[in-house]
């Protein structure tokens, strides 16, 4: 099988050979043609004059057909140049009405010439009236020794001309062929580096063509790539790591309890199912977000009213407001149009973020929780008044086991570092958006927008209130 390279050289090389073949073969075509041309318009006019000037010397056109074969009579003034062979007749002379007078091999005296022809030929005057007229008679080109060297030297040329094309062609189509497959051979090597578990491949971009556009959408391919594998390799030693632990306490007291190193108390008992309770967890939080990720998690939409689900959530946290001395103020603007989304699911967003907000809000801090209506989306925000994050903290907050403190323990603040991951799978599940904003030492605040269910038929709901403040 021949490689591309071999392919776009032979393309090359074949359409130079054939459009120099065209070129040269028009050009000597034409180069003879215009030539023939030149010299018949030139003998015509030579012989018209001295047919003029025979018929003025004679008063006739008697024995005038030694001016066709270069033998004037000898009183003539000036005697003709010479024009080839004595055969070498491609005139006729005609009177004004296309009889011939004097003939060539192809007309005899007394024949009619076509009228067309007449009408190319060059007339003859004498007095004011047309004596005769000097017709030109298409024949096979028959020049002198000069003329017949000066076509061939032409064609000679020409053709050395096609052949310094053709050798053109091929070094041109050898340079662009090596020039344009030269990414492709790249991507190649590089695919090939790929497959074999070298992700970190990356080719160089040398055009703004497609093949530089292919260029850079296979860097891009082969760094997320990178980064994916990277990110699945993390998250399994997470997973590890998060499941071991549980692992261990529950074998541990176990084995402790079996050995008779514990005794078989409540206490004992209790360690081991809140250990199970949240390993049980950890491993719901990896399902829900395997089935987002294969886009088969189950949404059942209901159209409710942001400011009720909002209160409800609220609710759930008056016992932990109270124990950690934590202020929850509610900030909900009226009226909201309605929206319509899965009541569990987006429960286990808010209450994910809200979580996360009371981990790391200290004792006697604020949390406000806030809905409002922005350019037909309904936001939900959760400000905390923790320590906030830094830039580089804030774009990966949404990432699975993602620790913006690498050096504390998971158990410390009783977080898996799935809730947020869960909750933006959740609500780009809705259609919606999850964002964050932050700066270091003013908390964080994570907005969630959702679009509107306009509800035509139904009126609008009361007013909920636009403020409201837990303890």
């Amino acid at each position: 099988m021949r490689s591309i390279s071999t392919k776009l050289i032979l393309a090359f090389l074949s359409i130079g050979i054939v459009s120099v073949a065209i070129i040269a073969f028009t050009a000597l075509w034409n180069t003879r043609l215009e030539f023939i041309r030149f010299l018949s318009d030139r003998n015509q006019s030579d012989i018209a004059t001295e047919l003029t000037n025979y018929y003025q010397i004679t008063g006739s056109w008697k024995g005038a057909g030694r001016v066709f074969r270069g033998n004037p009579p000898s009183n003539m003034p000036h005697p003709p140049a010479e024009r080839g062979p004595s055969h070498y007749r491609p005139f006729v002379l005609t009177d004004q009405n296309g009889i011939v007078i004097i003939p060539n091999d192809r007309y005899k005296i007394g024949d009619q010439i076509p009228p067309s022809a007449v009408a190319r030929g060059e007339r003859i005057m004498q007095n004011g009236e047309i004596v005769g007229i000097l017709v030109p008679i298409r024949v096979p080109f028959q020049g002198n020794t000069r003329e017949v060297e000066f076509i061939q030297r032409t064609s000679t040329l020409l053709l050395y001309g096609a052949l310094i094309g053709a050798v053109i062609a091929l070094l041109l189509g050898t340079f662009l062929s090596h020039t344009l497959t030269r990414p492709i051979r790249e991507l190649t090597q590089a695919t090939h580096a790929v497959s074999e578990g070298d992700l970190s491949q990356q080719v160089p971009v040398r055009s703004n063509d497609e093949l530089g556009e292919l260029a850079q959408a296979f860097n891009k391919m082969s760094a997320e790539l990178s980064r994916s594998v990277s990110a699945r390799k993390q998250m399994t030693a997470d997973i590890a790591h998060e499941l071991r632990t549980p692992l261990s306490l529950i074998l541990g007291h176990a084995e402790a309890v079996h050995d008779g190193v514990l005794p078989p108390t409540r206490e004992n008992f209790e360690i081991i199912r809140e250990e199970a309770a949240r390993l049980e967890h950890l491993v719901n939080d990896l399902r829900t977000l395997s089935l987002a990720d294969a886009g088969e998690l189950t949404i059942n939409l209901q159209t409710i009213e942001p400011g009720r689900l909002i209160q409800e959530v609220a609710s759930l946290y008056q016992y932990q407001t109270q124990r950690k001395n934590i202020t929850l103020d509610l900030d909900i603007a009226s009226p909201l149009s309605t929206i319509e989304v899965d009541p569990g699911r987006m429960t286990q967003v808010l209450t994910n973020i809200m979580d996360n907000a009371f981990r790391h809000t200290p004792e006697g801090g604020q949390i406000i929780l806030s809905a409002k209506e922005v350019d037909d989306q309904i936001e939900i925000a959760i400000q905390d008044s923790g320590p906030g994050l830094k830039a580089e903290d804030l774009d990966r907050i949404f990432e699975r086991f993602y620790r913006t403190d690498s050096a504390r323990q998971r158990e410390d603040t009783g977080g898996s570092g799935l809730g947020l991951a869960i909750a933006k799978s959740i609500v780009q599940a809705h259609g919606g958006q999850l964002s964050a904003r932050s700066e270091a030492g003013k908390g964080l605040k994570i907005m969630i927008r959702l679009p509107v269910k306009y509800n035509l038929l139904k009126p609008p709901s009361p007013a909920a209130p636009s403020s409201r403040t837990l303890r």
